[in-house]
Order: C-alpha cells, then sequence, then structure tokens
C-alpha cells in the first residue's frame, strides 16, 4: 500500500455491498490510524414530492439511518476505530460523494460498494459507483 489514507469517506446504504465497504474502511482506517467519515445520503429523488409525506418518509428515514450508524460506530469502535465522524445528508449520493463531501472534508479514500440499495439504483446498476469512480478528486476503492 502506498497510501496512507487518513480520511476514508464510506458510504452505506444497507446493501449487502456497502456492508462489505464498511467493514475494508474499517481495516483501513484500523491500519492507518484514521478518521472514518461515515455516510448515508438519502435520494432526494426516491422521496415524494407530497410535502406532508415528504416529512413524515424523510422523519422514518432519518430514525432508521441513525440507528444503523449507532451500530456501526459501535462495530467500529469494538474494532479498534475512535475517530468516526457521521454524515447523514439529503441530495444527490452521487454527486454528494464523488465531489461535495471529498472537498469539503479532505478526503483521502472512498470506499463504495459496486452497486447499491434503492430502487433507482437497482434499474441503473453501478450509476453511483461509476460517477464517483470517474469525478471524485482522491483514490476510490470500489467493493464487491
Amino acid at each position: 500500500m502506498l497510501e496512507a489514507y487518513k480520511r476514508i469517506l464510506v458510504a452505506i446504504d444497507g446493501s449487502n455491498q456497502s456492508e462489505k465497504a464498511f467493514k475494508e474502511a474499517i481495516e483501513i482506517a484500523k491500519r492507518n490510524n484514521a478518521t472514518v467519515f461515515l455516510t448515508r445520503i438519502i435520494n432526494d429523488v426516491e422521496l415524494t414530492t407530497s410535502a406532508y409525506a415528504f416529512s413524515r418518509l424523510l422523519k422514518d428515514e432519518k430514525q432508521n439511518i441513525e440507528e444503523d450508524m449507532d451500530d456501526k460506530v459501535k462495530t467500529a469502535q469494538q474494532a479498534g476505530v475512535n475517530n468516526i465522524e457521521r454524515i447523514v445528508e439529503i441530495g444527490s449520493p452521487k454527486e454528494m460523494i464523488g465531489m461535495d463531501l471529498p472537498q469539503e472534508h479532505a478526503i483521502d479514500l472512498i470506499v463504495i460498494g459496486s452497486t447499491g440499495k434503492g430502487a433507482i439504483a437497482q434499474a441503473l446498476v453501478g450509476a453511483t459507483t461509476s460517477f464517483v469512480v470517474n469525478h471524485a478528486p482522491c483514490n476510490v476503492m470500489v467493493i464487491k
């Protein structure tokens, strides 16, 4: 390994590939004493346009995400990684993971699954990952 990664962004969405990406990111962080940016982007395209339904869906989604992140933080801490930052945003996952967040947080490695969980992501297999690989300002590790 040529790089000593210090700021690792890992994209999670509940899919099998993102779980594998999370585990890989934890191992890399342990070897490098790095900070892990545990990231979940709520895809605004997949939310409904009804204001009431939007707020209700968003509230439920945020609660589920917080519970999942709590579990992941515990797992990371048990593995010996204590420098963990949570990022939960609403927007375009591919743009936020591939461009915005790496620049905002000086990320030097993105770890991402090869495919995602969302309905739209299933139809466009690997569209987010492909975008991230082609647009990220740092190295990207794709997990199968």
